[in-house]
């Protein structure tokens, strides 16, 4: 599974598909002190390299801490919202994962 930018949000912060929320705050807890910009103030080289992964480190999380964007990521169908979506758009999309899910578990014991 891989965002937009072409980067697994998981592999970013170094967790499993399966972690909890507990483990992906800790790990973005981690990075993001590892990485802030404001610690790499003092070398211009690190800092830019800094900022990108600390960018791409608040993104990975704000999707996986969150349990309706996470669910529409892990079906793949992240890409077709935004970032501007509003709350309506994301339960849709949610609710139809979850129908999606059904339907295939269903036809699993069906003859």
């Amino acid at each position: 599974m891989s965002n937009a930018r072409g980067g697994c949000y998981y592999s970013v912060l170094g967790v499993g598909k399966q972690a909890t929320a507990s483990e992906i705050r800790e790990a973005y807890r981690r990075l993001a002190l590892k990485w802030h910009p404001d610690r790499w103030v003092k070398d211009p080289k690190a800092a830019g390299e800094a900022k990108k992964r600390f960018q791409k480190i608040h993104e990975a999380y704000s999707v996986l801490s969150d349990k309706r964007k996470r669910t529409i990521y892990d079906a793949g169908l992240f890409g077709f919202i935004g970032d501007d979506e509003d709350e309506g758009f994301c339960d849709f999309m949610q609710e139809m994962v979850v129908l999606m899910k059904t339907e295939k578990s269903e036809k699993k014991n069906s003859l």
